[in-house]
């Protein structure tokens, strides 16, 4: 093959991914909004998020695990929960509180948290470099046929293929700009709900070093005897 045979198939490999760039950017436009939404839900709902609140939650159900009443407990921790993966996780928190290798146990439940809180920032987080790109992609395809048309003379092809270019570069710096923006809030929302988890399952914690103390004063004594 000729290399004018080559830049040919070049040309038309990105003559056909136009659509499918303009298909994907306004798509990517969509899921941005949906995402806006649903962050605009996250920070409504932690509106009563609150340091005292947590103190007296945690405290609480701290009481109510060193009673033994672990559903009395769990349902504490609820109120302050803010996510489905918060509640879950504090559910955990609480089950396995004065079972063997409970520690590890509660290091593992908050890993797994921070895991899945990692996987809902991936959707913006891509969105922030494929916006971008898909932009750029959009701009510099239309180009080539641009070019041509000015070539020819032909005044309406040219300004239509440059508006297209300049459409969707405006429609991926959106996107990019606004999943930017989501990710940051994000960041905060989810390192905020970690560390007050961190607090319940050290709260929780010392809720049964506290209930296990008496018995072994009562064994230390008796060997005493």
């Amino acid at each position: 093959m000729s290399a004018h045979g080559i830049e040919q198939v070049i040309f038309d490999v990105a003559e056909a991914l136009l659509w499918p760039v303009l298909v994907l950017a306004l798509a990517s436009l969509v899921l941005v909004l949906v995402e806006a939404g649903r962050v605009s839900a996250e920070i409504f709902r932690r509106r009563q998020r609150s340091l005292p609140r947590l103190e007296r939650a945690t405290s609480a159900a701290r009481r109510a695990l060193a009673e033994d009443n672990r559903e009395r407990a769990a349902g504490i921790l609820l109120t302050i929960c803010w996510s489905d993966a918060m509640r879950r996780s504090a559910t955990r928190l609480v089950a396995v509180q004065g079972r063997a290798g409970a520690e590890e146990r509660a290091a593992k439940i908050l890993a797994d948290f921070d895991y899945r809180s990692l996987k809902q920032l991936e959707r913006t987080r891509i969105l922030v470099r494929l916006g971008p790109a898909l932009g750029l992609m959009g701009t510099l395809i239309p180009l080539a046929p641009a070019l041509t048309a000015l070539a020819n003379g032909d005044v309406n092809q040219l300004a239509e293929n440059l508006r297209v270019a300049f459409s969707v570069t405006i429609l991926g710096l959106l996107v990019g700009a606004v999943a930017f923006g989501i990710s940051l809030i994000r960041d905060r929302l989810y390192s905020q709900d970690l560390s007050d988890l961190e607090y319940v399952g050290a709260t929780l914690g010392e809720a049964v070093v506290i209930t296990l103390e008496p018995e072994v004063s009562v064994q230390a004594d008796g060997g005493r005897g």
